[in-house]
């Protein structure tokens, strides 16, 4: 099974897998800042242990073992020193918008 354990360098994902529309990944933080950056579309993060420290929009985001957080499309974000521990993160693709906007499917 791929999980952060496995991965040998901070910040390098590994995709687990697909969920609809939606890529689902796992990292290893290491307590190095990351630059910031937006998307085109929301992305869900999941601290699954340790401690992320995020910066949306120029103001400060802590996210603890077992919080989520949700950014939404087009957010700046950038992740700042000392976050640690397991990140789950879930790229939502703009796809899935479109899925959103004509309804459920049944």
């Amino acid at each position: 099974m791929n999980t952060a354990v496995d991965i040998s360098e901070g910040w390098r994902s590994r995709v687990l897998g697909h969920v609809g529309t939606a890529c689902v990944k796992v990292l290893r933080m290491d307590e190095m800042p990351v630059e910031a950056e937006s998307h085109d579309a929301p992305e869900a993060l999941l601290v699954l242990d340790g401690q992320l420290q995020l910066e949306v929009s120029g103001q400060p985001v802590p996210v603890g073992a077992g919080g989520f957080y949700m950014i939404p499309a087009g957010t700046t974000h950038a992740v700042r020193p000392g976050s640690r521990g397991t990140l789950v993160i879930v790229e939502l693709r703009e796809d899935a918008e479109i899925l959103h906007e004509q309804g459920p499917i049944s």
